[in-house]
């Protein structure tokens, strides 16, 4: 991700252990990132090199990318060790070191003294999770920066829990981002102080007596926000990921499975993405002269609903049509389909065999959501261009950040109508949709951050390397 810390040094071989290891004593052992820091160790072998083996991880999203969808399967954890700082043992086997504490996931780290390749020390530092907002005072619907600095690579460590005015909003993660989270979330309620807490989470959820746990280093930071006035309902607006350069190509377009053999055909759009009824024009070169072809817009009808074997299939829409020119060149204007969002199949097609293909992707849009609502009574927020897979099928919705539930999209056709009730005293009102990993069909044994509003999608989302452009809609109403 743009802006992450990269490692601070060389991977480095933590050696083996020998039968007696000595205790490395790290001075403080407790601190931020930048801190400086003193090692000592002894009774280590006399007059020798020493490496100082910093143990930490690689963390990365795992996905199941097929012809027809995308599965969130969870998140891998590969630990490695960086070179932390090299040094020499005197005379008497004793030697002292000094570094800055990396910038690096939080929680505890070991870090060993190695000597020809061998650990005969081992000490341990843990470095400390920090969490501070901005501003700290503004009207209803300021919006409110919040970065968490120390998330862990380990299970219990690496999520955690946002609660405002000790209401659900959210989750967050910092696994591509080596530790830090950086969200944003708006300040609801009335006139006086109220309090964002991000709280410690092993599964998503708050973990309210994490005190108690193994970890409890991740308990919750708690920050006061002063809500100053209600100058009514901020504008509808859109809260876009960072971008970033998509790591897999496999995006749910057919993955190019159905290309007729040997076809030697390519295709480009003039756009790749853009709303339902966008438009782009496809040009095509390789075709056979002088022959028709129709370009054909592949998407999937179905659901999820009790769904057991094969639960959609593909549609084709023709989008274009017409003859390869002497060349076996093709041009074709084309308007994106109002239906599912999402990555979706361009396909050439002649003599019914696909000659060549192309991806383009369908963002999501906001419709509409009205300005002023009674109080009890019901009204309706729509979306248009939601997807299928378990990336990007539904929303997640909060009322005021309290975490009210999911809206999905794929059984009609990425046009969603969420379902709400005004409550709560006169005055402005807020609703955000986040993105959501759907995790239920299928559902894997262990997949983090399923069914839950994700905070923190615009920098740690596993949909990013995969290209998918998923945003949070900032909305508001006013209850009388």
């Amino acid at each position: 991700m743009p802006g992450a810390a990269p490692l601070f040094g060389p991977l480095a071989d933590a050696g083996v252990a020998v039968e007696t290891v000595s205790t490395l004593k790290t001075v403080p052992d407790v601190a931020v990132p930048g801190k400086p820091v003193t090692i000592t160790g002894a009774g280590l072998p006399k007059s020798k090199d020493v490496r100082l083996v910093w143990m930490t991880a690689n963390v990365r999203w795992v996905l199941d990318p097929k012809a027809d969808s995308v599965d969130y399967i969870g998140r891998k954890v590969d630990k490695i060790g960086v070179a932390l700082a090299n040094t020499q043992t005197d005379a008497s086997g004793a030697f002292k070191a000094s570094f800055r504490v990396p910038k690096d996931f939080g929680g505890l780290h070991d870090i060993f003294a190695v000597v020809d390749g061998k650990q005969v020390a081992k000490g341990g530092f843990l470095l400390e999770r920090t969490v501070r907002m901005t501003p700290t005072r503004g009207p209803v619907g300021t919006p409110i920066k919040v970065t968490v600095v120390g998330m862990g690579s380990p299970t219990y460590e690496s999520v955690g829990a946002v609660l405002y005015d000790n209401k659900f909003a959210g989750a967050i993660s910092a696994n591509t981002t080596r530790g830090v989270s950086v969200f944003t979330i708006r300040a609801s309620g009335g006139v006086g102080t109220h309090w964002i807490e991000v709280a410690g989470s092993s599964h998503t959820v708050p973990y309210l007596n994490m005190q108690q746990s193994p970890v409890p280093w991740t308990d919750g930071h708690r920050l006061a926000f002063r809500v100053t006035a209600d100058k009514g309902a901020p504008k509808p607006s859109v809260e876009q990921p960072k971008a970033v350069t998509a790591t897999i190509a496999e995006r749910t377009t057919l993955q190019n499975a159905n290309l007729a053999a040997g076809a030697a055909a390519s295709a480009q759009l003039s756009s790749t993405s853009g709303p339902i009824l966008s438009k782009t024009t496809l040009s095509a070169g390789g075709l056979s002269a002088g022959q028709p072809y129709v370009v054909q817009w592949a998407s999937v009808v179905g659901n999820r609903v009790n769904c057991t074997g094969q639960c959609w299939n593909f549609v084709n829409e023709v989008v274009g049509n017409g003859v390869a020119g002497a060349d076996g060149t093709a041009r074709a204007d084309i308007k994106v389909p109002d239906g599912l969002g999402g990555w979706h199949a361009v396909q050439v097609v002649q003599g019914g065999q696909v000659k060549a293909q192309t991806s383009y992707f369908v963002k999501r849009t906001f419709v509409s959501i009205p300005k002023t609502v009674k109080a009890g009574r019901p009204f309706i927020v729509e979306l248009k261009g939601v997807g299928w897979t378990q990336l990007d099928n539904t929303v997640a919705v909060t009322y005021d950040n309290a975490y009210v539930g999911y809206a999905c999209g794929f059984n009609s056709n990425g046009y969603v109508r969420i379902q709400l009730f005004a409550t709560g005293n006169k005055g402005t009102h807020l609703i955000d949709l986040y993105p959501l990993l759907y995790t239920q069909q299928p559902a894997y044994p262990y997949p983090q951050l399923g069914m839950v509003p994700l905070l923190g999608f615009a920098m740690d989302a596993p949909g990013l390397g995969a290209g998918y452009d998923l945003p949070a809609f900032r909305l508001a109403i006013k209850v009388v």
